[in-house]
């Protein structure tokens, strides 16, 4: 069978890819060997989000139980009353774009040859002058002594439990591993977070660390930063995890969130097609998601962020470039955001960052738990009186002196997911700091919190 373009990996790039094909006039074949939808939809961002709203109303008081946020999450993820989930929604939406979705593991065997082999069914070979790789990553396990024999936990184990531990041990502090600790700490579970950097959420901007951090800490899990798991032996029905630092540290389950890895292309034959790989296997793509001659790229196994939003954009990207059109990815300005309570929010560089790249920065700040917003929200403290003081957090900008422009922002507070947006498109348009402090912004929003103080930058540059 002949196609326009065959999509190999029906995650969320994938899906993107398959489903804007038809409409750009091309005949497409999807193949997954799993579940269409891929690890978001069932595994990671939606499970999460759902869990972490379940667990902020129990820690307002609500009488929520585990079982009704189990619940909920597995009506989400399309799993009511089954072992696995059922991915006949994600399926339908692509066949009625105008896909075909083709079950199976998949492997190129030439220059625009597909094979499709599928338990009790003969061999398929597709043929496409066009084939975009989509096929994610996998959690990274790292080589610690006896966490094999131990067992433990990747993030798919603790979005889809159904019973909660007596404790947890989770093993990294990005985006993951904060969410799924606060998710278990509010359930009640006793939650130790261990990070090897000197703090949580290394990658964010530092005050959105400190942030999140005493959030956690008020909440009772036991941050332990700079210190690395040297073994894990399993005595009873728990674990007992070793530290470098000499001190140990115990649950029932470890859960192991120190990040995912873009799946070996040459396993599924990309370079027999002429694609260009690292040493490693690893996709380096143009700014078309291509990769070679008819191979084109996108979400995790493009090797860069792995957020959902990357992967769909890079999705739409490289299927449109398949089909001929001029397009080229920016991805200079993606933002990034944890759901934690608080969120955090972010886009572009910091100070250091920028003036490090040779760019005249400054940056201005301001205490969320003092603006109007901030007020507003009690935070999310154990109380039976009034908290009287705002919510904790910070907005912080970064602007180049020289162009007037942002170049970077940061956000922890409430809502800070959505906050971050209007700095998103003004580095991306690379807007005038003076036409965002003439905007008006609705009171008392966050997004005002942040026009104040673009406000309060662009007096620093008249």
């Amino acid at each position: 069978m002949t196609y326009d373009v065959i999509v190999i990996g029906a995650g969320v790039g994938g899906e993107a890819a398959g489903g804007e094909a038809p409409g750009l006039g091309a005949k497409v074949a999807v193949i997954e060997r799993d579940l269409v939808g891929g690890e978001c939809g069932f595994w990671a961002c939606m499970p999460s989000k759902t869990l972490l709203n379940s667990a902020m109303r129990r820690q307002i008081g609500a009488d929520y139980p585990f079982e009704r946020a189990s619940e909920r999450r597995d009506w989400m993820i399309s799993r009511e009353g089954i072992p696995y989930p059922d991915d006949a929604g994600h399926v339908e939406g692509l066949e009625s774009a105008g896909a075909e979705v083709v079950r199976g593991v998949a492997r190129i065997v030439g220059p625009g040859k597909v094979e499709v082999s599928r338990q009790g069914e003969a061999t398929r070979t597709l043929e496409s002058r066009n084939i975009v790789l989509s096929t994610g990553s996998d959690p990274v396990i790292p080589p610690i002594d006896g966490l094999e024999d131990a067992g433990y936990w990747t993030s798919r184990d603790a979005t889809s439990a159904r019973e909660l531990p007596s404790s947890i041990v989770v093993l990294g502090g990005g985006p993951v591993g904060v969410e799924m600790a606060q998710v278990y700490v509010r359930f009640g579970v006793k939650t130790t977070l261990v990070e090897g950097n000197d703090r949580i959420l290394a990658r964010d901007h530092p005050r959105s660390s400190e942030v999140v951090a005493a959030q956690l800490r008020e909440e009772g899990v036991d941050i332990r930063t700079g210190v690395h798991a040297t073994a894990v032996r399993r005595e009873g029905a728990g674990r007992t995890v070793t530290l470098d630092v000499g001190s140990t540290v115990e649950g029932a389950v470890v859960l192991v969130a120190v990040g995912r890895r873009a799946r070996d292309l040459r396993a599924l034959g990309v370079e027999e097609a002429g694609g260009r790989l690292t040493d490693r296997g690893a996709a380096d793509p143009d700014e078309r998601m291509s990769i070679g001659e008819g191979l084109y790229v996108a979400g995790d196994a493009a090797g860069g962020l792995q957020f959902t939003h990357v992967a769909d954009y890079e999705g739409r990207i490289a299927v449109r470039a398949a089909m001929g059109r001029d397009v080229r990815a920016d991805l200079a300005s993606v933002p990034k955001a944890t759901y934690t309570d608080p969120e955090a929010g972010a886009i572009g560089v910091s100070v250091e960052e920028a003036q490090q790249a040779g760019i005249d920065a400054f940056e201005v700040v301001q205490d969320f738990s003092t603006t109007a917003r901030g007020f507003t929200i009690e935070p999310s403290r154990g109380a039976t009186t009034a908290i009287k003081e705002g919510a904790p957090g910070h907005v912080t900008a970064v602007v180049d002196r020289e162009r007037g422009i942002l170049v970077g922002a940061f956000a922890a507070c409430p809502d800070a997911s959505d906050i971050i947006h209007e700095a998103v498109l003004a580095v991306k348009a690379r807007i005038p700091v003076s036409v965002i402090a003439d905007t008006i912004h609705a009171f008392p929003s966050g997004s005002r919190v942040f026009g104040n103080l673009i406000a309060d930058a662009a007096k620093q540059l008249a």
